[in-house]
């Protein structure tokens, strides 16, 4: 029997609405690719005792009431899959040379410490603060479900964001002449979207911004639990979740999307599934093109036509006999720049490939919480994150696999120069197991396009009111992805629930 929904790729988005319409008595079947579910959002094990997330560390909108709450809570497993804060007096570690910034939750709070840091600038400050949570309230009104009487209510929010609809943050750190200085530290957890202030949507880093300020978290069980529920959620409900399945073609007859076709990658025996309606949580850039680009409207090709993201580097590492805790880190994240200017800083890696002076973030999931599945009780995990250029990775990894992994040893060299010089001295020699991920890495495992770690590019041009969303034009099919909806945990679970509640018309989202 054919399923009411057949949805193709297991990303988060996906799971999230898979979930809820399981949980409303819908069948459902998801097809991945991979061997394990989530996308970015998997776990995997390395030398059977260490286990890793393939992309996320901390993540925002999960305390009560908010967007992951509100989903758990339908679903039931609010209790069971719960978070733990970071410090919400200073959640973000900022570090620079000469300078040092600890990002707190409260807004008052952040002003008073850059205006110590920067005494001749204190009402540049105050009023760039006071805007960005202007335009993050205007932002939340705006954001679908739209209510008519909220935009009336708040005119003045929804004005100073409009206004900014082509703004990329440098552009407002200009506006507001910022020091130099100050800009880097607000601007220095710019890892969490690969992108420099000179391009970066103002609207992304806002959204992201003030939804850490509000409360980052991180999951008290690890990912693989979060991800895992979202799974049992589908199937302890009579649904089905059919790993190694790669999807090679769609079915389409008549503007009507009825199925596709998939090979079972353990057999390499293909088969035909249908459903009612497919959700496609694949590239929606990939998934046109397999279809054919010309069977989508004028409009939805326009939308197609994104950059993808960049792409990143992550070395994730163990450490025996070392308690980071003693050497300045714990439920907080730390990132590091050696460049007064990350626009340069992004240029000297991103398109230049040099690595000798990084910048680059740190986390320690291991500190984050008391559950311990990720390692040995005598090893703690830490992970480093940088961004990376696809192109000379593929050509690398392509003509010199000697030279490819070079390259990758050499960014870790030079992470770990700066680690032993600036905080934990001797930490190579604590070092028991490391592995070490590319944009090649990305696009193998976690099957994006280009290695691209967020679907389309977080620039202006992306973010406006020409970004893709779940319409596709074809009938019985619609796109459920980071590049449909806004990437990251919480805008993914939104993006898989703002779908769940457009086609179920059951309001689990608030606005609407």
């Amino acid at each position: 029997m054919k399923p009411d929904y057949l949805i193709v790729g297991s990303g988060l988005s996906a799971l999230v609405f898979g979930a809820l319409m399981a949980n409303s008595g819908k069948s459902v079947q998801i097809l991945e690719a991979h061997e394990h579910p989530g996308g970015f959002g998997h776990t995997f094990t390395m030398a059977k005792k260490y286990t890793f997330n393939a992309q996320l560390h901390y993540v925002w909108d999960c305390g009560e009431g908010q967007t992951v709450n509100r989903v758990l809570k339908k679903l039931g497993l609010d209790r069971d899959v719960t978070f733990e804060r970071y410090d919400p007096n200073g959640f973000d570690r900022m570090r620079m040379p000469r300078y040092a910034l600890d990002i707190p939750s409260k807004p008052e709070e952040l002003i008073q410490r850059l205006s110590v840091m920067f005494p001749g600038y204190s009402d540049r400050i105050r009023r760039f603060v006071n805007e960005v949570e202007k335009t993050g309230a205007g932002l939340k009104i705006l954001a679908p479900p739209i209510e008519p009487t909220e935009l009336l209510k708040h005119p003045n929010e929804v004005f100073c964001a409009v206004q900014y609809y082509n703004s990329t943050l440098q552009d407002v750190f200009d506006k507001f002449q910022l020091p130099q200085a100050a800009q880097t530290l607000l601007a220095l957890q710019w890892l969490d979207f690969l992108l420099p202030p000179n391009q970066l949507s103002f609207y992304a880093w806002v959204a992201l911004f003030r939804g850490y300020q509000a409360g980052a978290f991180y999951p008290t069980q690890h990912f693989e639990h979060v991800i895992n529920s979202f799974v049992n959620a589908i199937e302890s409900r009579g649904g089905q979740v059919l790993l190694n399945h790669e999807v090679t073609n769609f079915r389409v007859a008549d503007k009507t999307v009825t199925g596709v076709e998939a090979m079972d990658l353990t057999t390499h025996q293909t088969h035909e599934f249908t459903g009612n309606t497919v959700i496609c949580n694949i590239d929606p850039k990939k998934a046109a093109k397999t279809i054919g680009e010309d069977k989508f409207s004028k409009k939805v090709r326009r939308k197609l036509n994104y950059e993808y993201s960049a792409s990143n580097f992550m070395a994730y590492c163990v450490v025996r006999d070392l308690d980071l805790r003693d050497y300045g880190f714990g439920k907080w994240n730390l990132s590091h720049t050696g460049h007064q200017d990350l626009n340069e800083a992004f240029a000297q890696m991103y398109e230049r490939n040099d690595f000798s002076n990084p910048s680059f973030a740190i986390t320690t999931p291991t500190l984050l919480t008391d559950a311990r599945r990720d390692c040995p009780e005598d090893c703690q995990i830490v992970e480093f994150l940088t961004v990376a250029n696809y192109n000379y990775f593929k050509q690398l990894r392509e003509s010199d696999r000697k030279a490819y992994n070079q390259k990758k040893q050499e960014i870790l060299d030079s992470i770990l120069d700066v680690v032993e010089k600036h905080y934990v001295p001797n930490f190579r020699k604590h070092m028991v197991f490391h592995i070490t991920g590319s944009p090649t890495t990305n696009e193998r495992f976690c099957w994006c396009p280009n290695g691209n770690s967020y679907g389309s590019s977080l620039t202006p041009r992306n973010m406006g009111l020409g970004r893709l969303n779940h319409e596709t034009s074809l009938k019985h099919f619609y796109f459920c992805n980071a590049s449909s909806g806004y990437p990251g945990f919480a805008p993914t679970v939104w993006t898989g629930a703002l779908l769940y509640q457009r086609l179920s018309g059951d309001a689990i989202l608030g606005n609407g």
